[in-house]
């Protein structure tokens, strides 16, 4: 069987579910398809995050994240308001444990507020006042980071898009890609699908999809198995915001914690360990080709010399849950081991060049027809509908 489409988009996480929508809206009438290999939308970085709503804290001015953050959250409460899905402007608390980490916490304070947010610092007292069960030397104050589910706001995008005429294909996953002067062919188990334009939101296959269609990413997907805990044994109001801490410089991602969620109760999390498998949400799942993509790319290697010291501390404490649980005790000590029980963990899609440098920033590249989505890790969910105005902007442009 032979489709044909004005636009394939490859992907059915929320950043291709987002695109979906915004190219539907631009070209009324076109024939957009979007092509997932799972039997449901959401199901892999969108389904398995935190659930949290950014503000832009964290996100070099003048980069893409710290624009579509920004924009995305407004963007994010907007969709949910117009379309009866719950969530939640909690407001987020990053705390210094010790005076040693205030430098730090006003260092960010400085980015968050070159990025045009709402934050502030407030003192320790304060802090305490507001979070009883929270240890803190300082802290500040983002009103506006809130909670959502994005595997819910993922499915609305798609029924929204199906709904106004839009073709979802599941269970069908993309075995090959050729791009040439006449479009893009993307073949499937069930046939080809011929189509214009293509937009490519492969995530953890990112660099695979990429190279398939001959462009040269020039970078490595390398994935990241964020381990959680769900928090049992304690009150409701344990917290009432979200607590962060201080992101230490040392390591790329930005550390374990406190998070509300929309179905009740709290879990903490995530880590940051290498994963054996691109989609290896368990610790006992193992591919030896996607170890072989791993080990085999320099980066990954220079990568690890440069972070060794994190490294080490992410697998220990995957291994030995006290070391886990000393990393949350720091600034809620009233936690105990048995108050974690596990959660579904998350696989975050990093790409890594080939210096070994983690690529920070939302990462595009342009094919013949094409436009690829190569690194589009956290706040993507967040940001995504901005997101899809920059892909839409990007594949109607010519040249």
């Amino acid at each position: 069987m032979t489709e044909t489409a004005d636009i394939a988009i490859l992907g059915g996480g929320i950043v291709g579910l987002a695109t979906a929508l915004t190219l539907q809206s631009r070209l009324p009438g076109a024939r957009i398809v979007v092509l997932e290999k799972e039997a449901a939308p959401a199901l892999h970085q969108t389904g398995r995050n935190s659930g949290v709503i950014h503000a832009g804290v964290y996100y070099a001015p003048g980069s893409l994240k710290a624009r579509f953050c920004r924009e995305g959250a407004e963007a994010t409460r907007a969709f949910c308001d117009e379309h009866g899905l719950p969530h939640e402007t909690t407001g987020k608390l990053i705390v210094a444990t010790g005076e040693d980490e205030l430098p730090r916490m006003r260092a960010l304070l400085a980015r968050a507020q070159a990025n045009g947010i709402a934050i502030s610092e407030i003192a320790a007292t304060e802090a305490q006042e507001w979070e009883p069960n929270i240890r803190v030397a300082g802290a500040l104050w983002s009103p506006d980071t809130g909670i959502v589910d994005f595997g819910a706001v993922a499915r609305r995008m798609a029924d929204l898009f199906t709904a106004r005429g839009g073709a979802i294909r599941l269970n069908t996953r993309v075995t090959a890609a050729h791009e040439d002067a006449a479009g893009i062919r993307l073949t499937t188990p069930s046939g080809e699908v011929h189509a214009g334009r293509a937009v490519i939101c492969a995530g953890l296959h990112a660099d695979r999809m990429a190279a398939a269609m001959g462009l040269d990413p020039g970078f490595r997907i390398i994935p990241f198995r964020g381990e959680y805990f769900r928090i049992r044994n304690q009150p409701a109001d344990l917290v009432r915001r979200l607590i962060y801490p201080v992101p230490d410089p040392e390591r790329p991602f930005l550390g374990v914690h406190l998070t509300r969620k929309m179905d009740g109760g709290f879990t903490v999390g995530p880590n940051a360990v290498l994963a054996m498998k691109r989609e290896g949400y368990a610790k006992t799942d193992i591919s030896p080709a996607d170890l072989v993509a791993t080990f085999g790319w320099p980066g990954f290697w220079r990568m690890l010399g440069r972070n060794l010291g994190p490294a080490l501390s992410e697998l220990s404490a995957s291994v030995l849950r006290g070391l886990y649980l000393k990393k949350v005790q720091r600034y809620c000590p009233r936690i105990t081991g048995a108050d974690l029980t596990p959660y579904r963990a998350g696989v975050r899609a990093q790409a890594v060049a080939r210096d070994g440098r983690l690529i920070d920033d939302f990462l595009f590249l342009r094919g013949r027809h094409s436009l690829h989505v190569c690194n589009a890790p956290s706040p993507a969910a967040t940001s995504a509908l901005p997101i899809g105005a920059h892909i839409a902007d990007q594949l109607l442009t010519e040249g």
